[in-house]
């Protein structure tokens, strides 16, 4: 059965000692279908089950002489055993077990990714909701563009979660495989029963077709997946950078008392942990590289692939959960500066309203190209001269004679940009009342 673990135990999942306890997990469910088929006489079995265990020290004593895991393990759980222990591992081979623990280990630590992500979606909804209405300053190229709101910035990074969640729940899913078919896949030593009881008793999903293993493109979409859900931490932590810089000072990183930012500069408050995620990402993107290159193996199989994925396994899965709690407890934290969200929308003294100005002019029946170069014209002179926009405009008679001052008035309306914003919310939180 798939067993369950705490939040707090995504280490001790990759442990060496658990890594030896999954690996008896599937020799122990194996005794239990070749039982069944009636080749393991009930004593037999009952000794098994009460007696089989190991020794961590004793396995890797055996180890230093056999240069070889897992015959070290079966030989320590052997000597535990005593005469039953001929039936353990009878008709398979190392993958059959490695493989199949392998899932177990990948699927346990799936759950507890899906359970941060699930955490982090919570805090991105609640923030999407409380700064609803709170209009800040849109930028693309990193220049002011047109505003939009805080709280539709936190909608989109929630919108992309749930893609992350769905993303992963199919990964965690197709990795939930197990394979007890034998040398090269044939079951001449074994019988398919064997395999589909044995992956029933272990929570997992017999694969249809193995070779001596199980293929990598499963666990190429499980690293893939959190590759993926690295770059979507990563996109939010680079906005949160941009927005901490001094200059913009938006959003500020939680300081707690005592926190230091620089050993040379006292006044230092620099967004740590938004850096340190991004860092961070890089090493989950690379090893799904290898996890990539794992696919192509020499026929039936080679073992190429094995000491990559001892590093990868523990290394990807720790990390994103590291990752996704420290990203949610960086935004649970978080400091807006409504202030400086005003101050920032200021800066480029209302030229944010130029294409309403060049669309109402375009409706007024101005042509297209002259009704641009005029308000690029007053739009330049303006940044040149730092002038206020809506003032130039209505100096204009150019303009004034297609836009009177009730028309100017409506168009300068700041809230105008956020006439849609409930539609948009309502897309992402469709079952949510708003």
């Amino acid at each position: 059965m798939i067993e369950r673990y705490t939040k707090k135990e995504m280490g001790r999942i990759w442990t060496l000692d658990n890594r030896f306890r999954a690996w008896l997990e599937v020799e122990l469910a194996v005794c239990e279908a070749w039982h069944q088929l009636g080749v393991i006489p009930q004593g037999d079995l009952e000794n098994i089950r009460t007696r089989a265990d190991f020794d961590l020290d004793r396995i890797l004593e055996i180890e230093e002489e056999t240069r070889h895991d897992l015959i070290a393990f079966l030989t320590a759980v052997e000597e535990k055993v005593g005469p039953s222990s001929r039936y353990i591992h009878l008709g398979c081979t190392s993958s059959d077990i490695v493989d199949t623990a392998n899932a177990l280990q990948l699927y346990r630590a799936g759950i507890l990714i899906s359970e941060e992500t699930d955490s982090l979606l919570q805090t991105l909804k609640s923030l999407a909701l409380r700064y609803r209405g709170r209009l800040v300053m849109g930028r693309t190229h990193g220049i002011h563009a047109e505003p939009t709101s805080f709280g539709l910035k936190m909608t989109g990074f929630y919108a992309e979660f749930q893609r992350h969640r769905q993303r992963w729940s199919r990964a965690i899913e197709n990795i939930r495989f197990g394979k007890i078919s034998g040398a090269v896949g044939t079951y001449a030593h074994l019988e398919p029963e064997v395999e589909k009881i044995a992956c029933g008793i272990l929570g997992l999903q017999a694969d249809p077709i193995s070779t001596q293993i199980i293929q990598r493109d499963r666990y190429a979409e499980y690293f893939t997946s959190l590759a993926i859900m690295a770059g979507g931490i990563e996109r939010i932590c680079v906005e949160l950078r941009h927005l901490q810089r001094t200059e913009v000072l938006e959003v500020e990183e939680g300081f707690s008392r005592g926190q230091k930012g620089s050993s040379a500069m006292p006044h230092k408050k620099n967004p740590i942990s938004a850096e340190n995620l991004t860092g961070l990402s890089r090493l989950v993107r690379t090893n799904s590289l290898a996890a990539m290159e794992n696919m192509a193996l020499w026929h039936e199989r080679d073992i190429s692939h094995s000491s990559v994925e001892r590093v990868i396994m523990p290394d990807s899965t720790i990390l994103i959960h590291y990752m996704l709690s420290r990203l949610n407890n960086l935004l649970a934290n978080l400091r807006v500066n409504d202030k400086n969200m005003d101050r920032n929308l200021n800066l480029s003294m209302g030229l944010f309203f130029s294409q309403r100005i060049l669309l109402a002019l375009i409706s007024q029946g101005m042509q297209r190209q002259k009704a641009y170069e005029l308000v690029q014209k007053e739009a330049m002179y303006c940044w040149e001269n730092s002038k206020f926009f809506p003032d130039r405009i209505r100096q204009s008679s150019e303009i004034t004679d297609f836009l009177g001052n009730e028309e100017l008035d409506a168009l300068f309306d700041s809230e105008y940009f956020l006439m849609h914003e409930d539609l948009i919310m309502n897309r992402v939180f469709t079952d949510e009342q708003l």
